[in-house]
C-alpha cells in the first residue's frame, strides 16, 4: 500500500534543542596531552577536581545513590582533593587518570577522571588486572536496542546505588564504627576501626575507601538529575574507562596496552611492533523517528527489551561502508518493512554502552504496511499523537528513558515533554 501524502511531515522538522549527554563546554586541551608527567602537574594544582568511576559507574555523594528514580532532584559528582589523589597514582598504578579538559577564567578549574575497577577492593590482594564483577559496557548489550532495553529494564534500575538488588555493582562490605584515634588532615578519610597492634589491618587507602564512602550510579541515573558541565564530564569519563576496562591488550600483536595522551589513547607495550598508539573505539548508530504522510509515528519493541510496554523507534548499527541515510533506510526495511523516503538529520549523542554514537534522524515513509521481522522487532504500529498519549496513560506503552535520544526524538514529534 503506498502512503497517502497530504504534506510534508517533514517541513516542520527541527533539531533536538537538548540531549542529556551531549552537553557541558568543556575545553579538552587536546594539545596538552602530550606533555611529560601532565597528570602530576595539574593534580598539584589546587582548582583541580577529581572525579571517579569504577565498573561503568560514576561516583556521587553518599545518599544520592537513592534519587536516580525521583523526578526535579539534583545530583553532582563526587570530587577527592588532587594532592591525595596524586599519591594514590603512584600506589595504585592498575588505576586509569584521564584529563577530561578545563574550563578556563579566572579559577581555571581543570577536571581529571581517575577509574579505579582493577583497585583491589578493602581485605583483597592486589591481584594484576582484577576487575569487580559486573563491569558495565565491558559485555556487549548486542544491539544498540538491546542498550536500550538496559536503560529502561525494571525501571532505571540501572542507575541505582551500587549495592542496592538489581543496582549495576556492588559495594564493599560497611567499615565499623570509627575511633578518634585520628585527627589530622589526612584522617578525615579514615574510618577504619582501632584494633590491636599485632592484629591490625592495613590502613586503607583513599581510593579503597572510596568504593563504600561513595554511592555509585549508572550514567543513564545520573545525567538527567545533572547540571550540564557534569552531565558531559561524566559522559566522557564513563566512555574512556569502559574502553580502558575492555581493550587491555593491543589488537594488532597481543602485547599489553598502557594508558597514553592522558588518558585519551594507549600505547602498545610491544617496542618492536613500534609501540603504535591506539584510540578507543567508537561505534556508530543510526536512530530514525519514522512519520507517514498523516503524520503518525512509528513504534515498535523489540525481543531485547525486557520491559513488555516499552516502546521505541528504530534503530541499529551502520554497517561498514554505509553511509548513515542508508543505514536508516535499511534498518527500518529489515526491522518493520517500511520504506522510507526523505531523511533528515535532527542531532546525536555518545551512548558509551559500550562504545555507540547515536546518530538521529527523522524520516517520510513511503510506504505504510507493517511486517516485523519477527526476531529483532516482535510488534509494531502507527499511532498518532492522541493514541500515543492515551497508551502511555493507561500504561499500555512506556516511553525510552530519559538518558535516551529517543525519548526527545519522540518529544520533538509529539510537540510537548513526556
Amino acid at each position: 500500500m503506498t502512503a497517502d501524502i497530504h504534506f510534508s511531515p517533514l517541513a516542520l522538522t527541527r533539531a533536538l534543542p537538548f540531549l542529556p549527554l551531549a552537553q557541558g563546554d568543556i575545553d579538552y586541551q587536546v594539545d596538552r596531552r602530550g606533555e611529560p608527567d601532565l597528570i602530576n602537574t595539574l593534580l598539584a594544582d589546587p582548582a583541580a577536581k577529581v572525579v571517579l568511576t569504577r565498573g561503568g559507574l560514576v561516583a556521587v555523594p553518599r545518599g544520592q545513590g537513592d534519587l536516580v528514580d525521583y523526578e526535579n532532584v539534583k545530583m553532582r559528582l563526587a570530587t577527592l582533593p588532587g594532592a591525595y589523589v596524586g599519591e594514590e597514582l603512584r600506589r595504585y598504578p592498575e588505576a586509569v587518570a584521564m584529563f577530561l579538559g578545563s574550563y578556563g577564567g579566572v579559577r581555571g578549574e581543570c577536571v581529571i577522571a581517575v577509574d579505579i575497577s582493577r583497585v583491589p577492593e578493602i581485605g583483597e590482594g592486589a591481584v594484576p588486572g582484577a576487575q569487580p564483577n559486573g563491569v558495565l559496557g565491558v559485555q556487549d548489550a548486542g544491539t544498540v536496542d538491546g542498550a536500550m532495553g538496559l536503560a529502561n529494564a525494571n525501571g532505571n534500575a540501572a542507575g541505582k546505588r551500587a549495592g542496592e538488588s538489581g543496582g549495576a555493582a556492588e559495594s564493599a562490605a560497611p567499615f565499623g564504627v570509627p575511633d578518634s584515634a585520628g585527627q589530622g588532615a589526612d584522617d578525615a578519610f579514615d574510618e577504619s576501626v582501632s584494633t590491636p597492634a599485632s592484629h591490625a589491618a592495613p590502613k586503607p587507602t583513599l581510593l579503597q575507601q572510596a568504593v563504600t564512602r561513595f554511592d555509585w550510579v549508572d550514567l543513564r541515573g545520573f545525567a538527567p538529575h545533572a547540571n550540564a558541565r557534569e552531565a558531559g564530564q561524566a559522559t566522557s569519563a564513563v566512555t574512556l574507562s569502559i574502553w580502558h576496562s575492555r581493550q587491555r591488550f593491543c589488537p594488532t600483536c597481543g602485547a599489553p596496552v598502557l594508558p597514553a595522551l592522558a588518558g585519551w589513547a594507549q600505547r602498545c607495550s610491544n617496542q618492536a611492533d613500534g609501540n603504535r598508539i591506539l584510540f578507543p573505539r567508537v561505534e556508530p548508530a543510526v536512530i530514525t523517528a519514522v512519520v507517514d504522510g498523516q503524520d503518525r509515528l512509528l513504534l515498535q519493541h523489540n525481543a531485547a527489551w525486557k520491559d513488555p510496554n516499552l516502546y521505541s523507534v528504530s534503530a541499529g548499527f551502520v554497517e561498514a561502508g554505509e553511509n548513515l541515510e542508508h543505514a536508516c533506510r535499511r534498518e527500518a526495511r529489515e526491522e518493520t518493512g517500511i520504506q522510507l523516503g526523505e531523511v533528515r538529520y535532527l542531532g546525536s549523542q555518545p551512548w558509551p554502552f559500550p562504545a555507540s554514537l547515536m546518530m538521529a534522524f527523522k524520516a517520510h515513509a513511503i510506504t505504510t504496511d507493517v511486517h516485523v521481522d519477527g526476531s529483532e522487532t516482535v510488534t509494531a504500529r502507527w499511532v498518532t499523537r492522541d493514541e500515543y498519549t492515551a497508551e502511555l496513560i493507561a500504561g499500555r506503552m512506556v516511553a525510552p528513558g530519559r538518558a535516551t535520544i529517543a525519548r526527545y526524538m519522540i518529544e520533538e514529534w509529539l510537540g510537548r515533554e513526556l
